[in-house]
């Protein structure tokens, strides 16, 4: 038996739950999802002083500077673990790039227009690639700013360009995840896979027909017996 296929107990042949993730990439996910809600607060309070109040929350502005990079970076270390064994699957496919063709079937439900997804549809591969190029980009912008550090070894030139990147690279990092969050609210059944980690075989069937597929093709072949 597949270990990604959890069997019914009235039905054992039938799956009742599909493992979606483990505990390894939700507790990594979770962290990341923290660690980028107190990197933003601080960085907006770094960021103007219309928004300096935030910093209240991190013990003032001295505690923000310093807070800032190191969660920055914790940010980084485990968005590179939980990443680091999904760069196969989130690699884009005809069927991707058709399935941005079809954008308005995907705004307005019309799922059996699509064509099939596998384990991740072309908008979370696009997430993922933008949090790969903003994360790195806001890594080594960091560090060239990074004033307790780095800053004194690098021309002023370097200094500014760098600290607006990195500003740059925030905003948009910021925009991708509340489209990804809001997409994980619109779609039934998403948050309990990053907080359960499981998923019904209805769900998969509906959101991720090519995966169900694959998932089945692999479990008929763990199940049949073998001769020696």
């Amino acid at each position: 038996m597949n270990d990604t296929i959890r069997p019914g107990t009235s039905h054992p042949n039938r799956p009742a739950w599909i493992v979606r993730y483990t505990a390894k990439e939700r507790v990594s996910h979770w962290i990341v999802a923290m660690a980028f809600v107190l990197a933003g607060l601080s960085g907006l309070a770094l960021f103007h002083p219309a928004l300096f109040w935030l910093s209240n929350f991190f013990g003032g502005g001295p505690w923000t500077r310093i807070i800032h990079p190191w969660v920055g970076l914790l940010m980084v270390v485990a968005f590179a673990y939980y990443g680091s064994g999904k760069a196969r699957e989130n690699r884009m496919e005809p069927r991707d790039w058709q399935w941005l063709r079809q954008i308005r079937d995907v705004m307005s439900n019309r799922e059996e227009r699509l064509p099939e997804v596998g384990r991740y549809n072309a908008g979370q591969k696009l997430v993922f690639y933008a949090a790969v190029l903003c994360l790195l980009a806001l890594l080594l912008t960091g560090i060239v700013i990074w004033r307790a550090w780095f800053s004194q070894y690098f021309p002023l030139t370097l200094i500014r360009w760098s600290a607006l990147i990195h500003a740059l690279c925030a905003f948009v990092l910021i925009c991708t995840i509340i489209i990804h969050i809001y997409a994980a609210i619109w779609v039934k059944g998403s948050i309990r896979a990053m907080t359960r980690g499981t998923v019904t075989p209805g769900w998969v069937w509906k959101h991720h027909r090519a995966w169900f597929r694959e998932l089945m093709t692999q479990n008929a072949a763990s199940s049949r017996p073998r001769s020696d």
